[in-house]
């Protein structure tokens, strides 16, 4: 593209394909809010971001990973606004990867989360653009990678998987409340049959009488202790999760709901499983699905069959231990040189405004910026930003022209990034 009166022109791609058109998000739905959600073009992902924020300071570097694939990626941060090191840290293990192929964002997840074995997640993913937009906005680096619908956004802390897209669409209160009700859902999901467990075997004397008369009529003409009706209820249960995901669509979730069902009322019958049992495993699955991030509720349930043998060996008190263990090693997690309870540990005042609750967004303020603890993980960073969360950037209209991430083109007497 070539314009009268500049010395300099903007080289941009022609080449077509086949892609498929921008519908509503399959895993993130919301009542309320954006109904466009990322495909497997990454052209099209790019432009469904910058659409949004529309600001110079927007900046994209396009790279190509994979030997063999050669896949197109795409490294976006807001200049001034994302720490320098933040950038520098993703960019230089972005260009360490060594692999034959790329199919899917999270080959590239795993190849650049920080090294620590853990079930929780240090990065996030999404298939909304508003989400996206929104992280950028707060700081953070998102990679969009070409043949998915699903974009990196990093660091992630562990207050992150809990908050919704939808939250800021609706009044603060009503958000307060749903974010409220994730929170104790997934202290259900990872305590609740762990509690049931531990009361019935070890600590009766914490259970009304009548409510323990019930249960002890009920565990009559049971053959199995607690611990073993649990562990063949979670495993029941994850095994028709797992089967209505691979069944087709137009029979797979009516299949899940019967088949647990006649399940549950059968082995009730047969004497095998108590109805309490029964009602305990349907909680805490039905507590999985309230969690706003998959891969944070497949964490949870790694975590409750830990619970689960602690509280079949020792009660309440290997729940207690259990529960110290895993704090102190979320505590050790770092995400790209970010503590992963942050704003939690360590406490932040004004990052608690957008943590488990949210203040009205006039009452968030702006985002300035703050050091980021030390840390001696490798490749972490050792210094950066507040990582904060709400929507708290008014950026200008102006859009920066880029060719792909590849090459930028000054405009006249414009001045240079």
């Amino acid at each position: 593209i070539l314009i009268e009166g500049y010395d300099s022109g903007i080289m941009c791609e022609t080449e077509g394909g086949e892609a498929r058109s921008v519908t509503e998000p399959s895993t993130q739905l919301v009542v309320r809010g954006p109904k466009d959600s990322f495909v497997e073009s990454l052209a099209t992902n790019v432009s469904l971001i910058r659409r949004r924020i529309r600001s110079p300071k927007l900046r994209l570097e396009h790279v190509k990973i994979g030997a063999v694939t050669q896949t197109d990626v795409v490294f976006m941060y807001i200049k001034d606004t994302a720490d320098e090191k933040l950038v520098e840290e993703a960019r230089k293990r972005l260009q360490q990867i060594n692999v034959d192929a790329i199919m899917e964002s999270g080959y590239i997840e795993e190849l650049i989360q920080d090294k620590t074995f853990t079930p929780f997640p240090t990065i996030n993913n999404s298939e909304r653009p508003d989400v996206a937009a929104t992280n950028l906005l707060e700081g953070r680096v998102v990679i969009v990678v070409d043949g998915t619908p699903f974009v990196l956004i990093l660091p992630a802390v562990f207050t992150l998987f809990f908050q919704s897209a939808s939250d800021y669409a609706q009044r603060f209160d009503i958000a307060i409340l749903m974010r409220i009700i994730r929170y104790i859902s997934f202290i259900v999901l990872i305590l609740g049959p762990s509690v049931y467990i531990a009361l019935t075997t070890f600590h009766y004397e914490m259970i009304p009488t009548t409510l323990l008369i019930n249960l002890l009529s009920q565990r009559e003409n049971v053959p199995f202790p607690a611990f073993v009706e649990a562990i063949l209820m979670e495993g029941a249960f994850e095994i028709i999760r797992e089967a209505g995901v691979r069944m087709p669509r137009a029979v797979g979730q009516t299949v899940s709901v019967v088949g647990a069902l006649i399940l549950g009322q059968a082995v009730v019958e047969a004497g095998i499983i108590t109805p309490v049992m029964v009602i305990v495993v349907a909680l805490t699955g039905i507590a999985s699905f309230a969690i706003p991030a998959y891969n944070m509720a497949i964490a949870g349930r790694i975590i409750r069959f830990g619970f689960l043998i602690l509280a079949g060996m020792f009660g309440f008190y290997g729940i207690t231990l259990g529960l110290i263990v895993l704090v102190a090693h979320m505590n050790s997690l770092r995400t790209f040189g970010v503590p992963y309870l942050s704003p939690i540990v360590p406490l932040s005042s004004r990052g608690q405004k957008d943590a488990v609750l949210r203040l009205p967004l006039w009452a968030l303020g702006t985002a300035e910026p703050a050091p980021a603890p030390a840390t001696a993980q490798q490749g972490n960073i050792s210094e950066g930003k507040e990582i904060t969360t709400g929507h708290e950037q008014n950026l200008s209209p102006k859009i920066l022209d880029k060719t792909k991430g590849t090459q930028s083109h000054k405009k006249g007497k414009q001045d240079s990034e």
